[in-house]
C-alpha cells in the first residue's frame, strides 16, 4: 500500500524504465498506471526518493542538485563506452558559519559558474551534454561530492574543463541572486517532505553550540535577505569558504575510464596538481561526543505532518559506528528488526492490526551517521487502531531490543547476512560509471585502504562483544518517541523554525516510563527469525538446451496465453528474471473496479509478506503491480530458488483470502495513499495531463471519491472471483533456465478460462483541436507554494531547456523536457516546479513558448556538424549493448506488455536516426508550432501573492490539505497572461466533445 505513490512516481519517469539491479529492493506490492505500458512513456528526470526499504536504508544524501537527465543521449541498461570521476571534498554543512546557514551547499552551487580558464558560465555542461555526459553534486554533513560523465574520447578534455572548478572558479558575482533562487526553490521543494522536516526537528535537540542544530538547506532568508540586513558580503564570505576548506588533502579523486592506469596517472597528475593547498588542517568533530544526551531528546513529540499518515518513529542516538565498518552491528540490528517473518515485530503488530509497514536502520551516511554520532531509528506505519495503541506499539519494539540483548549476538544469523552479501557481490550487475565512482570516492574516506572497493557491502569480522555493546544502548531510556499524526492538528502550539512544523512535546506517559525503568516482561511471541530455506547455494550455470537466439522466442502459445523465453548466454550469471500480465477485461470497467484491483493486490502482498520474507532477505525478489490492465508479477534472483518464490506467489493468488480487520486496514492505507498522491502537485499534474490525454482513464481523485463512498467485501470477492475467471496470461523468462513449465504454474492452478474477446492493452487517445488548451485547478495543499506547470508538445530537447528556463529565467529548481508515449500517440512535454510566492503559473507557461521560440531559432543556427554531431551522439547510445541482464529483461518486456514485439527497436531507430536531416526537424518544428498546433497546458497553482492569494492569506500559513469528505477539484479561468487561451472547466464534459484516435502501435 504504501508504495503505491512511490510507484507513481517512477511510472511517469518512463515506461518500464526501472533498471533492476539487486542491490534495489524490488518485493512489495505498487500501484501502476503506466509505468509497466510502453505505450504511457514519460521520460524526464522526475524521480522520487524514497526509503521504505524494511533493512538496509538507500544512502541519501542531504541535498542533491539535480540537473536534467541527458535523457535524448542515453539508452537505460545498454553498454556505453563512458568515462566517470568523483571528487569528494571532506567538508559539509557541519561547517556552515552560525551566521550564513546553508553556505556550503550555496558554495556548492557557486563553483560550477565558469572559471578562468573557461569563463563560460554555463560551458561545461554544455560540453558534457553535447558528448552525451551529465553531471551532479550534493552536499552531506561532512563530505560535498562532485562526479560527471561523458563519452570516452571526450574524458580528458572534460577532466580538465572540471578541475578548474577546483583550481579557479570564478563564482560570478552577478550570478549570486540567480544562484539563491535556485537554493530557495530547492527549499521550498524539500519543504512540504515529512522527513526532511523530521531531520530538521531531531537536529534541533541536540546540545546548543553542535553543528547538527544548523540549517543546511540554506534560503534566501539565509543567504540574501539576512546577510544585507547585517551588512555582510556574501561574496566574499563565499571566496573565503572556499579558500578555507577547498584544498587538496580535503579531498579524493576517483576516475574510471578504459584508458591504461598509467594513462589515467598521467593524466590526473597533469590536470589536478594545480588544486591549491591552504596548509591548515581539516575540520574535526572529535571534541564534540553525546549531542543528543539532553532532557529535550528523551520524551515524546507530537508531529503534524504534511501526509496523512500515523507514524511512529523511535530513535537511538548513538556513539559514531564508522569505525566498526567490518561488523556492521547497526546493519545486524535492522536486519532482525525489520524482517516480517513468524517470530518479527511487524508480523505480531499487523496480526493485531496496528502497524502496516516498519522500517529500521541507519543510512549508513549523512544527518544519521557521521563522525560525532549515529542515529538508529524504528519507524513503523501505524493504522488508525495503532494510532491509539501507539504506546503499546512502542512497548512491543522494545520488548523485541530487550529480547535481542538477552539472547546476545547469534553467530548463524550474522554468518547467513554475511553470505547473502557475498553472494549479492559476487555476482553484482555492472554498475554504472558515474555511480560507481560517486561511492568509492566517499568510501576513500571511511574505509581503510584494502575495503575502499567493498567496506559499504560487505560483513567482514564477527565480534559479538561490539554488537552487544550497541545493543545494549538501544533501550528504552535513551530513546526517543515522535508520534506523527494528522491528529495531532490543533494539538500542537509549537513550531520548528525554518520548515514551519508544528510540534508539542511532552514526557513519557508516568505509566510506561514506570514499567519501562524496570525489568519488564518479554513477548514469548517476539523470536529470531528461522533458517532462511531460500538462500541459494547452487550457482552453477545451466547447459544451453535452446538455439541461441538475439530476441525472446514465443515457446508456448495457447488460447488461456503464452510464454515468451531466452536463454542467457551473454551475462552468464545464476539468475533468472521472471514477468507475468495477468490481463482482465475486469479491471477498467469503472474507477470502482481499479480501487478494487489496488485492494486486491494490497491484500495479496500483505498475505505474502510474511512467507516470502525469506526470501526477500536472500534476494529473491517480487513484485506485485496494479496494472492498468491487470496484475502484473514480476520476480527475480538467484535461480535456484526461485521456482519456490513463484509457487508462493500462484499458491497465494490461487487461495486468496482475507479478514474484515485487514479488509478495514487496508481501505484506510489506501484512502491515506490516495490522498498523498492529490496534495502533491506534481503528481496531480501528471494525473490531469493523462486522463486528458487517454480515453477511459480514471484518475486519482475519482478512485478517492469511489472509496470514500464506501467498498464493501463482498465487492472485493465478486470482483476476485470475476477477475481469475478469465485471463489471458502473458510472460516472459530470461536469464540462466531451461526449464519452461511457468505458466502451466498459472494455468493449472488458478483453472481460468481464456478470454471471449481480446482484451486491449492500450487507451485510445483524445484527438486534442487545433488550439492552446489550458487546464487550471488549485493545488489539494493549503499553505504549499509550489506550483507545477507542464507544457504539452511533440518534441524532445535537453541542455537548452534547462539552461533557458533554470539558469537564465530562474523560475524553478525542478525544469525538465519530457518525451511522452501516449498509448503510442508521440509528443512532449516541459515541465517546470515553481513556487506562487515567486511566480504566476500562466507567466511561467508563456515563459516556456518563449523558450520554444529561442530553441527553433537555435535550431536554425545550427551547424550540419553540430546537427550531425548530436544524431551520432544518439545513435552512438542506441548501438551500445546491455550492460546486465535486468537492462535487457525490461526492454524485451515494454515490447511483450505493450503487445508490439518489436524487439529489434532500437535497430530500427537507428535507421531511421541515419535518414535524418536538419531540415525534417526544422520543418517538423514548424508545422508542429503552426496555426494547426495541438498544445495542453496543465497547472496545479500554489498558495502565495503571484496568483492573488490574498483571500487565502489565513491559511497560508497552514500547511494541510483541502480534501474533505466530497473532495473536488478547483478549476481556475485563465488571468491576463493567457485571457485568450480555451481553458478546461470539466475534463469529463470536455473530452466527451472530441473523437478518438485509432489503437496505434509504433512498429514501423
Amino acid at each position: 500500500i504504501n508504495n503505491v505513490e512511490e510507484e507513481f512516481a517512477e511510472e511517469e519517469s518512463s515506461a518500464e524504465s526501472e533498471i533492476e539491479t539487486d542491490d534495489n529492493n524490488d518485493s512489495g506490492t505498487d500501484r501502476e498506471d503506466d509505468r509497466e505500458n510502453s505505450d504511457n512513456n514519460d521520460s524526464g528526470t522526475d524521480s522520487e526518493d524514497d526509503r521504505e526499504n524494511s533493512d538496509n536504508k538507500d544512502e541519501e544524501k542531504v541535498k542533491p542538485e539535480e540537473s536534467p537527465s541527458d535523457s535524448d543521449m542515453e539508452v537505460e541498461g545498454l553498454a556505453v563506452e563512458e568515462s566517470a570521476a568523483a571528487l569528494c571534498v571532506t567538508v559539509g554543512s557541519f561547517c556552515d558559519p552560525e551566521d550564513l546557514p546553508g553556505l556550503a551547499h550555496f558554495l556548492e552551487h557557486m563553483v560550477f559558474l565558469g572559471s578562468s580558464k573557461y569563463p563560460d558560465e554555463n560551458g561545461f555542461d554544455v560540453f558534457l551534454k553535447k558528448h552525451g555526459g551529465s553531471e551532479n553534486a550534493s552536499t552531506d554533513c561532512e563530505r560535498t561530492v562532485f562526479y560527471f560523465d561523458i563519452r570516452q574520447q571526450y574524458f580528458k578534455a572534460a577532466l580538465d574543463r572540471w578541475a578548474q572548478f577546483f583550481i579557479h572558479p570564478l563564482m560570478i558575482r552577478d550570478a549570486i541572486d540567480r544562484e539563491v533562487e535556485a537554493i530557495d526553490n530547492e527549499y521550498q521543494l524539500a519543504k512540504p517532505c515529512d522527513t526532511n522536516r523530521w531531520e530538521l526537528l531531531l537536529g534541533s535537540l541536540a546540545r546548543p553550540g553542535y553543528p547538527m542544530r544548523k540549517f543546511f538547506w540554506g534560503n534566501a532568508e539565509t543567504l540574501k535577505h539576512k546577510p544585507k540586513k547585517s551588512n555582510i558580503d556574501i561574496y566574499t564570505r563565499l571566496k573565503d569558504f572556499w579558500q578555507n576548506y577547498y584544498s587538496a588533502p580535503y579531498m579524493n579523486l576517483v576516475v574510471q575510464s578504459k584508458e591504461t592506469l598509467n594513462t589515467l596517472e598521467n593524466w590526473v597528475t597533469e590536470i589536478f596538481s594545480q588544486i591549491p593547498n591552504n596548509g591548515l588542517p581539516k575540520p574535526s568533530f572529535d571534541h564534540l561526543t553525546d549531542p543528543f544526551d539532553t532532557p529535550e531528546f528523551h520524551k515524546l513529540y507530537r508531529v503534524v505532518p504534511v501526509s496523512n499518515i500515523h507514524l511512529l518513529n523511535i530513535t537511538w542516538a548513538l556513539p559514531p559506528q564508522e569505525r566498526n565498518y567490518r561488523v556492521k552491528p547497526l546493519r545486524y540490528i535492522s536486519w532482525l528488526v525489520g524482517h516480517e517473518g513468524k517470530g518479527s515485530i511487524l508480523s505480531f503488530l499487523r496480526k493485531k492490526l496496528w502497524a502496516v509497514a516498519l522500517s529500521g536502520g541507519n543510512a549508513e551516511t549523512g544527518f544519521e551517521q557521521n563522525s560525532i554520532y549515529s542515529i538508529f531509528m524504528i519507524s513503523i506505519t501505524l493504522t488508525s487502531e495503532g494510532y491509539e495503541h501507539f504506546y503499546e506499539v512502542a512497548h512491543v519494539v522494545f520488548q523485541y531490543m530487550k529480547m535481542l540483548q538477552k539472547v546476545g549476538p547469534d553467530k548463524r544469523i550474522w554468518k547467513e547476512i554475511q553470505k547473502i552479501n557475498d553472494n549479492e557481490f559476487s555476482f553484482q550487475d555492472q554498475v554504472d560509471p558515474i555511480t560507481y565512482v560517486e561511492n568509492i570516492c566517499e568510501n576513500m574516506h571511511l574505509f581503510c585502504k584494502q575495503d575502499f572497493l567493498t567496506g559499504n557491502q560487505l560483513l567482514f569480522d564477527y565480534k559479538p562483544e561490539v554488537i552487544a555493546n550497541v545493543l545494549d544502548l538501544l533501550c528504552p531510556q535513551r530513546a526517543n518517541l515522535c508520534l506523527l499524526s494528522t491528529n495531532n492538528e490543533g494539538k500542537c502550539p509549537l513550531k520548528e523554525r525554518w520548515f514551519e512544523t508544528q510540534y508539542s512535546v511532552e514526557d513519557i506517559e508516568q505509566y510506561w516510563a514506570a514499567v519501562w525503568a524496570f525489568d519488564f516482561e518479554i513477548n514469548l511471541d517476539l523470536h529470531h527469525p528461522e533458517e532462511n530455506e531460500y538462500l541459494a547455494t547452487d550457482f552453477s550455470l545451466k547447459a544451453p538446451d535452446f538455439p541461441e537466439v538475439d530476441y525472446p522466442v514465443k515457446v508456448l502459445n495457447t488460447p488461456q496465453g503464452c510464454m515468451w523465453y531466452k536463454k542467457d548466454n551473454k551475462f552468464r550469471k545464476p539468475k533468472v528474471y521472471v514477468h507475468f500480465h495477468l490481463i482482465s477485461p475486469q479491471v477498467q470497467q469503472s474507477a470502482e473496479s481499479v480501487v478494487l484491483l489496488d485492494i486486491f493486490v494490497s491484500i495479496l502482498s500483505l498475505n505474502l509478506s510474511e512467507p516470502a520474507y525469506g526470501a526477500d532477505t536472500a534476494k529473491l525478489e517480487y513484485k506485485l503491480v496494479a496494472g492498468e490492465h491487470g496484475l502484473i508479477i514480476r520476480v527475480k534472483g538467484f535461480n535456484h530458488k526461485l521456482p519456490l518464490l513463484l509457487q508462493l506467489v500462484v499458491d497465494h493468488l490461487s487461495d486468496f483470502s482475507f479478514t474484515s480487520g485487514v479488509f478495514e486496514m487496508v481501505k484506510e492505507e489506501l484512502k491515506k495513499t490516495y490522498f498523498n498522491m492529490l496534495i502533491k502537485s506534481e503528481v496531480l499534474a501528471k494525473d490531469l495531463c493523462h486522463v486528458i490525454l487517454e480515453h477511459g482513464k480514471w484518475p486519482i481523485i475519482d478512485k478517492y471519491q469511489r472509496l470514500l463512498k464506501g467498498i464493501s467485501a463482498e465487492s472485493l470477492l465478486s470482483f476476485v472471483k470475476a477477475f481469475k475467471s478469465q485471463l489471458f496470461v502473458e510472460g516472459l523468462a530470461q536469464g540462466n533456465l531451461t526449464s519452461l513449465d511457468f505458466l502451466a504454474k498459472f494455468v493449472v492452478k488458478l483453472q481460468f478460462a481464456p478470454l471471449a474477446h481480446p482484451c486491449p492493452v492500450q487507451f485510445r487517445v483524445v484527438d486534442l483541436p487545433n488550439t492552446h488548451l489550458l487546464c487550471k485547478v488549485k493545488t489539494l495543499n493549503k499553505g504549499d507554494a509550489n506550483s507545477e506547470v507542464t507544457v504539452y508538445y511533440q518534441m524532445h530537447m535537453e541542455e537548452p531547456c534547462f539552461n533557458f528556463l533554470r539558469t537564465k529565467e530562474t523560475l524553478g529548481y525542478h525544469v525538465y523536457p519530457a518525451y511522452r508515449n501516449n498509448s503510442g500517440i508521440i509528443g512532449f512535454s516541459i515541465s517546470v516546479t515553481t513556487q506562487a510566492t515567486k511566480h504566476n503559473s500562466e507567466f511561467v507557461d508563456k515563459k516556456i513558448e518563449e523558450f520554444l521560440l529561442y530553441f527553433e531559432e537555435k535550431m536554425k543556427l545550427l551547424t550540419e556538424d553540430a546537427f550531425h554531431a548530436q544524431v551520432c551522439s544518439l545513435i552512438n547510445a542506441k548501438e551500445c549493448e546491455d550492460t546486465f541482464l535486468g537492462g535487457e529483461m525490461d526492454r524485451h518486456w515494454k515490447e511483450i506488455i505493450s503487445q508490439q514485439y518489436l524487439f529489434d527497436r532500437l535497430a530500427c531507430e537507428i535507421e531511421a536516426l541515419k535518414s535524418l536531416t536538419k531540415e525534417d526537424l526544422i520543418e517538423w518544428f514548424q508545422v508542429l508550432r503552426g496555426k494547426d498546433r495541438r498544445t495542453l497546458s496543465i497547472h496545479v497553482v500554489g498558495y502565495g501573492e503571484q496568483e492573488q492569494d490574498s483571500e487565502f492569506a489565513a491559511v497560508l500559513g497552514v500547511q494541510g490539505p483541502l480534501l474533505g469528505e466530497h473532495p473536488q477539484l478547483m478549476f481556475l479561468p485563465p488571468s491576463s497572461y493567457m485571457k485568450n487561451t480555451a481553458f478546461i472547466r470539466h475534463i469529463k464534459d470536455f473530452t466527451s466533445t472530441l473523437n478518438l484516435l485509432p489503437y496505434h502501435k509504433i512498429l514501423q
